[in-house]
């Protein structure tokens, strides 16, 4: 009985032996046990653990994918709401409605807006523009080959509920669904549009309404939104506003059905899961919806209980026959699996050991997607990533010395301007010509002003300046222009923007000397007052007119992106004061006929943090 025992004991450790000693041998038993395993497991509790996974990934994948297509509903609205404002041409646009009927131009303004709005989308049916004032729209539409602009009166437009609604819209536009309803109110509605977009054009002056913007949208674009919903036979699908009003019904009739018996009710009243189960004649549905978070609209899918078991049932199916199938092969697949895990790592190795040892060109083949594969594959990333350093840290060299020869470059140029002046000023003077010498010595001056290095410079270091630029200016204008300085000595040290009071001058210059033949006086100012430090330049001149005095005032308050024209530099010291002193900080404008007062306010204390 011994003999026997002793066998097998060494039978056993034989084997232990055998399989552990080498790598592949482990991975054999490994996956060998692991195998039986997860079949043995499949075998006896698959039915009940693959319905219920069936059922809620069924669950879990359409209330995904209707949480996915609503927020594209959500971004296709919104692109529609863009594009029905009509942005930097407003003020082009309610001047050409108040026109329209007058002024041939406004009209074919309004024509070629509409035509330009119609060719932009691929989505839109037609366009109309309903003008309040004259109880008159303009539409464009397609006809055979050809896209006009036509013209109706119709004073009913005013009594139609979506025109009411939109009248009362706090954002001035409103959805109108063509799905059951189609009175709009205008002719010829297209079968293939499904919503219609209306849109209050305002008057900016006196936020009246001036006209009503109406896109009529076929459902190409919602169709392409929707094609991401998986849908089968028996399955229905609503998308609903935040009133119940449907823009899409696969089946009217079922519609009709479920919202006379409540579902509506019930669908607005839904669990805080979205969904519910709804019973329809002797089917069963598992009702599932989202609702978004701007508007409110709901996107609804109704699927049979019957379609998301029988998936259930055949998933357990297909999943015992792979189960069965790998069982089968376990032996041959667990060896090829396991030599071929050891090959990759094998030569990993290898090359990891010629990488340690400085050349850094190795890189391991790739095959396959497991682990191995994934540090293959960033091992060669590392290596890629390592000869990138090398270069770009040697690019980084030859950048940093381009820079520092183009900051040379530019640093000697304007210093040549400056010495080239001032060898013309002692030319000027060997000659004779002391006038000239003092007009190139005071533009050397100004040039050697600019291009020094300051942002903030003292009032006495830029009154200097204008000395020298007032010496230029009165070579061009002679006595016709006077200037007159009212300064404080206390106040010569006041932390000013360099080149500012230039630029309060030579709007005078411009404004005022340029435009009269009589002569100019320009006063320079400053003083203290109980908040602010005011520096102002007062001329004589004709004064501004209010409507351009406005449209300056306006440009101040407009984004950097969107400022142009010909007081831009009166705009650029204004953006500069506030940007240094803080939002209290600019300009302000005084004018009448008896001349024009530029004033730069600064609050007291601002200065002391950029002094």
């Amino acid at each position: 009985m011994q003999v026997p025992t002793d066998w097998f004991r060494r039978s056993i450790r034989r084997l232990r032996d055998a399989t552990t000693r080498r790598l592949v041998n482990k991975l054999i038993l490994l996956f060998s046990t692991i195998l039986i395993l997860v079949v043995a497991s499949l075998t006896l509790i698959s039915y009940r653990i693959i319905e219920r996974e069936s059922v809620q990934h069924s669950i879990s994948s359409n209330s995904n994918n209707l949480l996915l297509v609503n927020k594209n509903f959500e971004k296709y609205f919104a692109e529609i709401e863009q594009f029905s404002l009509p942005q930097i041409r407003y003020d082009d646009i309610i001047r050409a409605i108040g026109r329209e009927a007058t002024d041939y131009s406004s009209r074919q303004y309004l024509e070629n807006y509409l035509r330009e709005l119609f060719y932009s989308r691929s989505d839109i049916d037609q366009i109309y523009l309903y003008l309040i004032d004259e109880g008159k729209y303009l539409y464009i539409a397609k006809e055979n080959f050809n896209v006009p602009v036509r013209a109706a009166m119709d004073a009913e437009i005013p009594r139609q509920a979506w025109y009411q609604s939109v009248m009362q819209s706090p954002k001035n536009a409103v959805l109108q669904s063509l799905v059951l309803d189609r009175e709009t109110g205008y002719p010829s509605v297209p079968e293939s549009s499904f919503m219609a977009y209306h849109r209050v054009i305002r008057s900016l002056a006196d936020r009246e309404p001036r006209a009503v913007l109406s896109f009529f949208f076929n459902d190409s674009e919602k169709q392409n939104i929707m094609k991401d919903i998986p849908f089968n036979e028996g399955e229905h699908l609503l998308f609903l506003n935040s009133q119940g009003v449907p823009f899409h019904i696969d089946d009217p009739v079922f519609y009709e059905r479920t919202a006379a018996t409540g579902f509506l009710d019930k669908l607005e009243n839904g669990s805080a899961r979205s969904r519910f189960t709804w019973k329809e004649e002797d089917t069963s549905y598992l009702v599932m919806f989202d609702t978004s978070e701007t508007d409110g609209w709901k996107l609804v899918k109704s699927v049979p209980y019957d379609q998301i078991y029988e998936t259930a049932q055949q998933t357990r199916r297909i999943g015992l026959l792979i189960g069965l199938g790998f069982l089968l092969l376990s032996i041959v697949l667990i060896s090829l699996t396991s030599n071929a895990i050891t090959r990759p790592l094998k030569r990993l190795s290898t090359q990891m050991r010629r990488f340690s040892a400085g050349e850094f060109d190795s890189v391991v083949e790739v095959k396959g997607r497991d682990e191995i594969a994934y540090l293959s594959r960033h091992f060669n990333l590392m290596v890629s990533r390592t000869n990138e350093l090398i270069n770009e840290r040697y690019k980084m060299k030859l950048v940093e010395k381009n820079a520092i020869l183009k900051a040379l470059e530019a640093e000697i140029n304007p210093h040549f301007l400056y010495n080239a002046l001032q060898a013309i000023s002692t030319k000027a003077l060997k000659s004779g010509e002391e006038e000239i010498a003092d007009m190139v010595d005071a533009l050397a001056m100004t040039l050697r002003y600019c291009i020094s290095g300051k942002d903030m410079v003292h009032a006495r270091d830029e009154l200097k300046h204008i000395e020298r630029y007032m010496v230029l200016q009165k070579a061009r204008f002679g006595e016709r222009l006077r200037v007159v300085y009212d300064i404080e000595d206390s106040l010569m040290q006041l932390p000013i923007p360099k080149l500012s009071i230039q630029s309060l001058v030579e709007n005078s210059i411009k404004h005022a000397l340029e435009q009269v033949s009589s002569s100019i006086t320009i006063v320079i100012r400053i003083r203290l007052e109980a908040s602010y430090a005011v520096l102002s330049v007062r001329d004589n001149g004709p004064g501004i007119a209010p409507d351009r005095l406005e449209a300056i005032l306006e440009s101040f308050e407009k984004e950097w992106e969107e400022r142009e024209g010909d007081s831009i530099g009166l705009r650029n010291l204004h953006t500069r004061l506030q940007l240094l002193f803080g939002d209290k900080a600019g300009l302000e404008i005084e004018t009448d006929e008896t001349g024009t007062e530029l004033r730069m306010m600064i609050p007291q204390g601002g200065d002391d943090t950029h002094a």
